[in-house]
């Protein structure tokens, strides 16, 4: 039985402009052969098994002929093999000659084009690579070629003489030569010139000069991979049409995000999506328990006390209705939301995420008997406060917190980072227990219980969210950036 490969295009860095395509190739692999350049976060929690086939120009590589073996053995194995290229496969991604070792081996195959970074990077600069007036025509062009040939494919006469906008690709190291032998060719050494750091990732940066200066430039200014370059008349645009700061207030800034992985990635996204450099060092991992659940019917009230425990409530619930009596109370908006989401109206939400608001909020509720649906290990200020309105209270342990060894580069990462988010004081725990010592970055934290956790530790929060949950801390944390 013979399998099939996808050689699919990951896009230029921003994990947003990944293809529906290639989401969907990408959720059904057996197995991954994957670049260096591909958007952060997209690789996890695939069932995949994932090979890294990277290539660092200058270092350590895994050789072509090496990847199209695997490619091969894989497919005849009969497995769905995605082979995942940033940018577009087909420019500059060698994709043109992996699909011919596969045609040539009888394995049947897919292209899945992607959003390539000569017409990316421009656009997130304010560069647009065509207009009308100013260039009619775009060439793509290698900044890196492939050194084992006898001579050079590009005519820099040409080049230099070519009525549009030209875009090398990978020539960072190669720009004073690039320069050099376009303007040796005839090219106005004064015409407008850009390089793109970065291009649509967080961090993103870009330097305008004219041909004769940028490489000098892009020296001062320590420009590395990845990078593109653009020369013509259009990369002087990008001053006038620069967007990306007020779309993404948080660009240049790095962010550690410290939660369970299941959760961390739509907070990670959010962030990206704001221009962060997103590290995930996932200090805790949820771990659902066996769940009794009693009939309801017989309390009068039903409290859920995370996000977490409204997830294993509606996983042991088959039908809603089945909670049907009681009043039931959310611990803040994000429990309610994810209640919500399974059908189920939370009838009380207090104004703060926080054990000690809830029981505020009950007050006024007469209660005799509670049912509490919470973590195996949490504060007991919830039980207390009712118990001591008169009320019995019989928990469900739906799910604890286990710890998640941090590796010295995750620990290194927290420690360099920027900000330090933290969701829970089970993260702040266990970050610390883990090693690392986030003294440096600033520390977000998502409420006054987390930021009680730090400072137990000694260490001050610098930032706490006014709404406890993940949109409020991210909305603290752009406010912080922007104060």
């Amino acid at each position: 039985m013979s399998g099939r490969v996808h050689l699919v295009g990951a896009g230029p860095g921003d994990p947003g402009l990944l293809t529906v395509r290639a989401r969907e190739l990408l959720a059904a692999a057996d197995v991954i052969l994957t670049d260096k350049l591909v958007p952060p976060g997209i690789l996890d929690g695939l069932d995949a098994e994932i090979v890294d086939v990277g290539k660092v120009g200058g270092g350590f590589h895994v050789p072509q002929d090496e990847t199209n073996r695997l490619l091969v053995e894989h497919a005849r194995a009969g497995r769905t093999v995605v082979r995942l290229k940033g940018g577009d496969p087909f420019v500059f991604g060698r994709g043109g000659e992996e699909a011919r070792v596969l045609r040539e081996a009888g394995v049947d195959f897919e292209v899945v084009p992607g959003v390539t970074a000569g017409v990316a990077a421009p656009a997130y600069a304010g560069i647009p690579v065509t207009q009308r007036g100013l260039a009619a025509a775009v060439a793509f062009v290698t900044g890196h070629e492939d050194p084992d040939k006898p001579e050079t494919q590009l005519e820099w006469g040409a080049l230099a003489a070519f009525p549009g906008t030209l875009v090398f690709y990978m020539g960072v190291r190669a720009l004073p030569r690039i320069a050099e032998l376009l303007v040796a060719s005839g090219r106005p050494a004064d015409e407008p010139a850009a390089i793109v750091e970065r291009g649509t990732l967080g961090g993103q940066r870009s330097i305008v000069a004219t041909l004769a200066t940028i490489a000098e430039r892009a020296r001062e200014a320590g420009v590395r991979p990845p990078s593109v370059t653009i020369v013509g008349p259009v990369a002087a645009l990008g001053d006038e049409l620069a967007w990306l700061g007020a779309a993404r207030p948080l660009s240049g800034r790095t962010v550690a995000v410290t939660r369970a992985r299941a959760q961390a990635s739509p907070l990670a996204e959010r962030l990206r999506a704001l221009g962060a450099e997103v590290v995930e060092a996932p200090a805790i991992a949820i771990e659902p328990l066996p769940v009794e659940l009693p009939d309801v019917r017989g309390y009068d009230l039903l409290c859920v006390t995370s996000p977490n425990g409204a997830a294993r409530l509606l996983e042991e619930v088959r039908d809603a209705r089945s909670l049907a009596g009681p009043t039931i109370a959310a611990i803040g908006p994000g429990t309610a939301r994810v209640l919500r989401a399974g059908g189920i109206q939370a009838d009380l939400v207090p104004p703060r995420a926080i054990a000690e608001s809830l029981v505020e909020a009950l007050r006024a509720l007469p209660v005799s008997r509670a049912l509490v649906v919470r973590a195996e290990e949490a504060r007991d200020a919830l039980l207390d406060g009712l118990r001591a309105q008169g009320a019995q209270v019989d928990v469900v342990a739906a799910y604890r917190t286990v710890a998640t060894p941090l590796d010295a580069a995750a620990r290194a990462a927290v420690e360099g980072a920027d900000y330090v988010t933290f969701t829970s004081a089970s993260a702040v725990c266990n970050v610390l227990r883990a090693g690392a010592k986030p003294t440096g970055p600033r520390l977000v934290s998502i409420g006054p219980v987390t930021s009680a956790e730090l400072r137990s530790h000694g260490l001050e929060p610098d930032v706490e969210a006014a709404e406890h949950t993940p949109d409020g801390l991210v909305a603290a944390l752009v406010a912080d950036v922007g104060s």
